[in-house]
């Protein structure tokens, strides 16, 4: 992507232009049946009973009936409303460092953001599940069962939800956990947290607006990871739907679907389904097959893996790499054992990426997850141009930091000391850099950054 003065820039986080920005194909769609025809959605168009198609042909038979609307927050919103619908319940069960949207609704059950409220943030009627992390959990990689020690620390909390008269609605997680730091869950924990909602009455909602549209490469969904035999009873997807169009969809059983219609409460959309956006997800699904992006995700995305793998033998500030296709995080750390995470490590790194026109984003609880998620078209090239500077951006880190061991892990690169016109080195600088994000006041005077530039320290969110 290029900026308003023509300078290139190498996008590593953009998820919503999935299949690229400004890819030609999906422009000719939106401008070829703009000049058509657009309309609400209360009139049927060919392009909407398509697009259903093609889209459900992706799922498992029973995810069949689809809910067009235009944001993965209004996907979300809708998708609670037919969980409370479907049994009368209201309780919701969420997983910990969850966003699921910036409506009230949404707001209420993403630990994300209800955490900043303090103690009056979480609302009673809103269950948190631990994160299934087993790098960082409860249940690690050494865990002989790590699903199923997540799963039951669900099943507990239901227990005690039903102990207290209360009954369960739903239980809501991404397939993979963005914001919470690039989470893999492990393999059956989906299906054994589903047997355990059931049994209470509530549904299984899987959050796809992240990680949908073939981004984990061999499969279109996030949730088929965990096995053919697990399917969710309700899908929400958006962001890389449209390719930055707006547009998102929830899809449901029939049954499901008929509950909330008996409702007598009638479900209409303005915007959501109509001619122009459906022509545009036809386009985004038109381009990934035709494109074999699915493909590229596989092949680039374990390059890129094993490229950050080696990474992490070279330098102690590395403490995992996980991920599969094009979703890919780095836990960065101060301290291998401890797993204590490198907070102002990931912010200057990012920083410092963003000076050499690379845009890559750090997240979670602790914001130290270096996370990959670029568009679909991402190359090894690419790949490698942006595990090339980290490389640089780490070594520099480590030497000025003090953290580089001689056990073998340090890199052969030699990072030269540069000295500014003060008399300080480039080492100084950096450690001044990450001072200033951990909250010390630092105004950068020498060669890291430009006079009176101030590293800002808000939280970065993409």
């Amino acid at each position: 992507m290029y900026d308003e003065n023509g300078e290139k820039y190498l996008d590593c986080i953009n998820n919503v232009a999935h299949v690229g920005h400004s890819h030609p194909d999906v422009i000719k769609a939106a401008v070829k049946q703009m000049e058509l025809l657009n309309t609400n959605s209360r009139f049927l168009h060919d392009n909407l009973v398509q697009y259903a198609k093609r889209l459900t042909a992706t799922l498992p038979e029973k995810l069949s009936i689809c809910y067009f609307v235009n944001s993965g927050s209004e996907a979300n919103d809708l998708a609670l409303r037919l969980a409370r619908q479907y049994r009368g319940h209201q309780d919701v069960i969420t997983l910990d460092h969850a966003y699921h949207g910036h409506v009230s609704s949404l707001i209420d059950i993403s630990p994300y953001k209800f955490n900043q409220l303090g103690k009056e943030g979480k609302k009673e009627f809103v269950h948190v599940a631990p994160s299934p992390d087993i790098y960082r959990g409860e249940y690690r990689e050494d865990h002989p069962d790590a699903a199923s020690a997540y799963a039951d620390d669900v099943k507990k909390i239901i227990e005690e939800a039903e102990k207290n008269g209360r009954k369960i609605a739903a239980f809501i997680a991404e397939s993979m956990q963005s914001c919470g730091g690039q989470i893999i869950p492990p393999a059956g924990y989906f299906q054994k947290v589903a047997e355990y909602v059931h049994k209470a009455g509530g549904v299984f909602i899987a959050d796809e607006v992240q990680v949908g549209f073939g981004r984990v490469g061999k499969h279109f969904w996030g949730f088929q990871l965990q096995g053919k035999d697990f399917v969710p009873d309700i899908v929400t997807m958006g962001k890389p739907i449209g390719n930055g169009h707006p547009m998102s969809c929830v899809v449901t059983t029939r049954e499901i679907a008929e509950a909330f219609g008996a409702s007598g409460l009638e479900y209409f959309n303005t915007f959501g389904g109509n001619p122009v956006s459906c022509a545009i997800g036809l386009a985004v699904l038109n381009a990934i097959e035709k494109e074999d992006l699915q493909g590229n995700a596989i092949r680039v995305g374990n390059y890129l893996t094993e490229l950050l793998n080696k990474q992490k033998e070279k330098h102690p500030l590395i403490g995992d790499v996980r991920g599969i296709g094009l979703f890919v995080g780095v836990d960065l750390v101060k301290d291998q054992l401890r797993r204590t995470p490198a907070t102002a490590e990931a912010q200057h790194i990012i920083y410092k990426l963003k000076e050499q026109r690379i845009l890559l984003s750090a997240d979670g609880p602790h914001r130290n997850i270096l996370k990959f998620k670029p568009p679909m078209c991402f190359t090894m090239e690419d790949a490698k141009l942006v595990v090339d500077q980290i490389d640089e951006l780490l070594t520099a880190l480590e030497e000025a930091t003090g953290s580089r061991t001689g056990n073998g892990r340090s890199t052969t690169a030699q990072h030269k000391r540069k000295m500014t016109n003060e008399g300080n080195s480039q080492s100084d600088c950096i450690s001044e850099s990450i001072n200033h994000i951990n909250g010390t006041a630092c105004r950068q005077k020498n060669g890291l950054y430009t006079d009176n530039r101030a590293v800002p320290c808000k939280r970065i969110r993409t």
